[in-house]
């Protein structure tokens, strides 16, 4: 397969298009980050890199928490929205008629509509160029209780989560494995005899 050389730049895909909610009562504000992801299990610690220039920035600074709500591929056009109109001048709750309800750990509140949300505290403010990134503490996850299953088993395949790349939206598709699948040693059939 044949190459071209670019120069460097943010190119890594797929990545998830959240609704990051911060602030609180009146202030409350949501921001989609699409720069995010885990960074380490225990303790469990996730980031977002967001530009000081952003509405959401101040909030998440000044409280040291945010949500991170993740955003099914029902709830995108919504998403784009919140990612490009200021909350200094919109109210995108109200504008995109989404509910904000109490967090159980921190101030800020969760998206109602989002399935899952990883409620987060701040531990670290990295100034990177461009973005700061805050590095935080997953304090506690919310759960939609229909993505678990009969034993509790946590099924995300259920949400209809979507994914962003390179300036376009998609909704995950099909299962093609599951972790450590590659390596999995197969099931010897037993013989029953008669």
């Amino acid at each position: 397969m044949s190459k071209l050389v670019w120069k460097g730049g943010a190119l890594t895909a797929p990545v998830p298009p959240c609704m990051v909610t911060c602030g609180e009562g009146e202030s409350a504000n949501i921001i989609t980050i699409a720069w995010t992801g885990i960074i380490n299990t225990v303790p469990p610690k996730t980031y977002i890199s967001v530009r000081p220039t952003r509405h959401s920035y101040h909030l998440i600074k000044e409280s040291g928490e945010f949500v991170v709500n993740l955003t099914p591929a029902s709830l995108i056009r919504v998403a784009d929205y919140c990612g490009v109109y200021t909350g200094k001048k919109v109210n995108k709750f109200e504008k995109c008629g989404l509910h904000a309800e109490p967090a159980s750990a921190v101030k800020c509140p969760i998206l109602a509509e989002s399935p899952l949300s990883l409620e987060c505290r701040v531990t670290d403010i990295i100034p990177l160029g461009s973005h700061e990134m805050f590095l935080a503490d997953i304090v506690a996850i919310d759960v939609d209780e229909s993505l678990l299953d009969g034993d509790g088993k946590l099924h995300l395949d259920r949400a209809g989560l979507a994914a962003f790349a390179h300036g376009e939206y998609f909704e995950l598709g099909k299962k093609i494995g599951t972790f450590g699948f590659s390596v999995k040693k197969k099931k010897k059939r037993t013989s029953s005899k008669k």
